[in-house]
């Protein structure tokens, strides 16, 4: 029997489990540790063409697209239920691969599973529409699928964010090729057994895991791709968008934040400290939508600032996989030093560390990739520190006098993904929301989203939208049928 450091994750190209055309395996790290558990195939340009290639034949020679919806309804409910009852072991995977606490794993494969049940009941509900036109004449619409998919999805939340759009385009009839994130393929790889288990026919979803910018541009800048989605920075966000601009394919783009959490003088101190703790502390604060930002009325500034460091300094860190541990490792070394050298950053610039900022001082997480809960006070808005992504446990604070100021210091920003308010004034909470340069606001509650709601971001936030029941349409393509139905003209 393998030992857990000589399992090999393979490429799933056109239905079956095969190693990269270079051979070349890279060692997949537990993040608590930097130990090594298992190792997983690297694919390269000539894997990505032949994924393209599976998945078009696929689209073209199975009849998953030109089928009744129904059929892939029944596969997505199988493949919904076969997920859920390895839901376990797919959190513990996501868990070891990734780093982040157990419950939250947990709660990940549990709103996969409400995804791919919520689209399946989609599946077979893609209609067309009549339009009257003059004389004797008939119009009408059907949606068809784009053919073959390329999915780029991220390391924070590996089959959440993979399962958002994989399954949309899955549901409307498309071939799918996902390229998961380097650092963590696993339970993608494992996602596209179920699917085969599930019934979806070969080649209809393929798994190929590598450099995003070798396989991630193969994947886009080749004639087969049809749309792209991409999760991720920026800056990749801006590639990704110049490749697809040439050939005219859509591309969905989801490209982080730096939320803003403002909250008024009328706010229930008690739950918003916690949404707060939730909205920056969750995930290692390794989140696009991590409440980064909190812009409280100085009237609460000191109460509310001693309860989040409180929070912040009793929060349990340690492996994931432990009971009881409330905030894990990040990612990797490299995002863990990136997250401290902001810190430095905010001090340099004049700010201060109300709590953490630094490495915890457990002999027994010194190996892992732990970064404390921290909370900074008083850092410039021109600093880095305030104006980027951090993408780590990091809060940053500021206070406001009045309404105007409020709105101005939460848009002051060049993100515009998710925003919150705290205040029991509904006139306050409407009006605010409303003047929010962002794609999602919640009103007196920690970031949260389901299936059914869309996932959206604004400015550098990115292009598109993910769920609910239009996310099945940048999948498909709408065609006019013109039928005139009038007698053939009599010849003179």
């Amino acid at each position: 029997m393998a030992t857990a450091s000589e399992t090999t994750y393979e490429l799933l190209i056109g239905g079956r489990e095969v190693p990269a055309s270079s051979g070349e395996l890279r060692p997949v790290l537990d993040p608590a540790t930097n130990a090594e558990f298992a190792r997983a195939a690297v694919a390269r340009r000539d894997d990505a063409r032949t994924a393209l290639e599976a998945a078009d034949r696929a689209f073209r020679e199975s009849n998953w697209a030109t089928d009744d919806g129904a059929r892939r309804a029944r596969a997505l409910q199988k493949l919904a239920g076969l997920l859920e009852s390895q839901a376990e072991s797919f959190a513990r995977l996501e868990t070891r691969n990734m780093g982040k606490p157990l419950r939250e794993s947990r709660g990940d494969i549990a709103y996969v599973v409400r995804t791919v049940e919520y689209f399946a009941g989609l599946a077979d509900k893609l209609e067309g529409e009549t339009i009257p036109v003059p004389g004797s004449r008939f119009d009408y619409t059907v949606r068809e699928p784009l053919g073959v998919t390329v999915h780029l999805a991220p390391w924070n939340y590996p089959l959440l964010l993979a399962a958002r759009s994989v399954v949309p385009a899955l549901a409307a009839g498309n071939a799918v090729v996902l390229k998961p994130a380097s650092l963590t393929p696993l339970t993608a790889i494992a996602f596209a057994r179920l699917a085969k288990a599930a019934g979806i026919p070969d080649g209809i979803l393929n798994v190929v895991a590598g450099p995003g910018t070798e396989v991630g541009e193969a994947l886009v800048d080749d004639p087969r791709c049809a749309s792209v989605t991409l999760t991720g920075s920026g800056e990749v966000g801006r590639r990704i968008a110049e490749l697809a601009s040439r050939r005219l394919v859509p591309a969905t783009l989801e490209l982080g934040g730096k939320g803003p959490v403002v909250v008024f003088a009328d706010a229930d101190l008690e739950r918003t400290a916690k949404a707060i703790g939730y909205g920056i502390f969750g995930n290692a604060g390794q989140m696009c939508w991590a409440a980064s930002r909190l812009l409280v009325h100085e009237s609460l500034r000191a109460p509310l600032l001693e309860r989040v460091r409180a929070i912040a300094e009793g929060l349990k860190l340690g492996p994931g996989v432990e009971d009881g541990v409330e905030m894990g490792p990040l990612v990797s070394r490299e995002q863990a030093a990136r997250v401290l050298e902001y810190v430095e950053v905010a001090r340099h610039d004049g700010g201060t560390v109300v709590t953490g900022g630094s490495k915890p001082d457990a002999e027994r997480l010194a190996a892992g990739n732990f970064v404390r809960p921290t909370v900074l006070a008083d850092v410039p808005t021109t600093s880095r520190a305030v104006r980027e992504e951090i993408f780590g446990p990091v809060l940053a604070v500021s206070s406001f006098s009045d309404v105007e100021e409020a709105v101005r210091g939460a848009n002051d920003t060049p993100y515009g993904l998710l925003a919150a308010l705290w205040t029991r004034d509904l006139a306050t909470a409407h009006s605010v929301a409303r003047r929010l340069e962002s794609g999602m606001v919640v009103i007196n509650e920690a970031p949260v989203t389901f299936p059914q709601t869309p996932f959206a971001g604004a400015k550098a936030s990115g292009l598109g939208f993910e769920q609910g029941a239009h996310a099945l349409e940048p999948f498909t393509r709408r065609k006019n049928v013109l039928v005139n139905l009038g007698p053939p003209k009599r010849k003179a």
